[in-house]
């Protein structure tokens, strides 16, 4: 009979199977990961579309592989779906209208749901909505997937609904996302501007989740990008047990708002 007991807080290999993608990425966009906490890595292609349950205490870095990147991405709380991320609560919460390192990720309960804990870019879209299929044929036409295989159009928009209906959610749950490696300014008019190209391959930004999770995204290109044609870009993803965010954490410092919604979601794990 096997009597052999696990260690308390020993280090989780990954499965046997998972690829060790991240070692093709940028060598500056691995700085700061602990890689004996690897859980996975993955490259997804541009127009791609794809999904998580992301536990409490892990962290996702998502690394543009090429200029021009965008990923389109909501949050679900993996216990209660009906919570969710909450992009008014979040901006007005925190005084901001984009996304950076030190901020939050608030649900429509008052919880954080993820901290942006690194970020090469300092300016993440929350704004900017989703390319849909009639803006998405508007400006790029149509291509589909029976004639023309993995290079169809596919917009942000149903990838992210493809996604979510694979944990029940419907078109009804579809929130606004966070498009991060996306810049959306204002111009003198007071209308928004896409800033094109404003990741550069190897630029990435981090989020830590603070609860379970269910993590979809999209990578689509951004509804108001400027390029006249299909051209979505490649993105990799490395994802490792970091822990829960500590008491000197800096998204904790960031703002008091930031440090009553980490509180809120520690209070669901006493």
């Amino acid at each position: 009979m096997n009597t052999t007991t696990a260690t308390p807080n020993a280090p989780q290999a990954a499965p046997v199977d998972t690829p060790a993608l991240w070692q093709s990425f940028p060598a500056p966009a691995l700085s700061g990961v602990d890689t004996t906490q690897l859980m996975w890595s993955e490259t997804v292609p541009g127009g791609s579309h794809w999904s998580w349950r992301m536990p409490r205490g892990s962290a996702l870095r998502f690394v543009a592989l090429e200029a021009g990147a965008n990923v389109s991405l909501v949050l679900y709380s993996a216990q209660e779906k009906l919570e969710r991320y909450n992009m008014p609560d979040s901006l007005k919460a925190q005084h901001t209208a984009h996304y950076t390192r030190g901020h939050v990720l608030m649900s429509d309960m008052g919880r954080s749901m993820a901290s942006f804990t690194a970020d090469s870019l300092g300016w993440h879209d929350p704004l900017g909505a989703l390319l849909d299929n009639e803006l998405m044929q508007q400006k790029y036409g149509e291509k589909r997937y029976a004639a023309h295989r993995n290079a169809m159009h596919r917009s942000g928009k149903d990838g992210l609904l493809i996604e979510i209906g694979k944990y029940g959610l419907g078109k009804r749950d579809l929130i606004a996302p966070v498009n991060l490696f996306s810049k959306v300014g204002v111009d003198t008019q007071g209308r928004f501007a896409f800033v094109p190209e404003h990741a550069k391959a190897g630029d990435f930004v981090e989020l830590r989740f603070d609860m379970d999770v269910i993590a979809a995204i999209s990578t689509a290109p951004h509804g108001l990008d400027t390029a006249s044609h299909y051209a979505p870009k490649k993105v990799g993803l490395l994802a490792w047990r970091c822990g829960a965010a500590p008491a000197d954490d800096v998204c904790r410092a960031f703002r008091p708002e930031n440090a009553r919604a980490l509180h809120n979601t520690d209070m669901l794990y006493l």
